[in-house]
């Protein structure tokens, strides 16, 4: 198992064919404002590919576009509204089709409220990661081994936990309302982006 670091693009023979691990890092929470910094994917071979971006970016990856965009290659998320959209925005691709292991998460693991990534891998896997670099600088120059083991660490166990919730989801008879969900994602990063990302025009108010 390695983590590479890669600038500006991923190698084009990075990945194996299949379903892939992907997540993001930014300077913070508003997509608009903080600029996308880097992206984390694996194909569940137990590499992590990060690939970071320079404060003056043109963001082409061509390589890593394509990944993205693949329709035959099933997306793997944790919180997938989020790094859709800074994909989106971003790089100007769609990373779909998706699988959202936080959707799936609650869908299927109603009998508790802790969905947050951390408690999700100790669950489905039995690993502890830490979150200890979650709100670092992402933007800097150098980035720190803390920092890429980190970054590279909420990709690692995607793949097992999407095993587990999987399953799950089928035992359950929740298959079909949870890809209807990841289907509506991208409607839900235009909204966002657009402007309606704190109101649900679905309520009655």
């Amino acid at each position: 198992m390695a983590v590479y670091l890669h600038e500006e693009d991923l190698p084009a023979d990075a990945l194996a064919p299949g379903i892939v691990a992907v997540d993001t890092e930014t300077m913070g929470l508003v997509t608009r404002r903080d600029r996308l910094c880097l992206v984390q994917i694996a194909d569940g071979r137990g590499d992590e590919h990060l690939v970071r971006f320079a404060r003056d970016s043109d963001y082409a990856a061509p390589n890593l576009k394509a990944a993205l965009a693949d329709p035959a290659r099933i997306k793997l998320f944790h919180f997938a509204r989020f790094d859709l959209a800074a994909i989106h925005h971003y790089l100007g691709v769609w990373a779909t089709p998706v699988f959202c292991t936080k959707i799936a998460s609650k869908l299927v693991r109603t009998y508790t409220d802790r969905h947050g990534l951390k408690d999700l891998v100790r669950e489905t896997t039995g690993k502890e990661i830490s979150k200890q670099q979650q709100s670092s600088d992402w933007g800097g120059a150098v980035l720190s081994e803390p920092q890429l083991e980190y970054a590279a660490s909420d990709v690692r166990y995607l793949h097992a936990a999407h095993a587990v919730l999987a399953e799950r989801l089928e035992r359950e008879g929740r298959t079909a309302i949870a890809q209807a969900c990841f289907e509506f994602l991208p409607t839900r990063v235009r909204l966002d982006l657009a402007g309606w990302s704190e109101n649900d025009i679905f309520s009655h108010e």
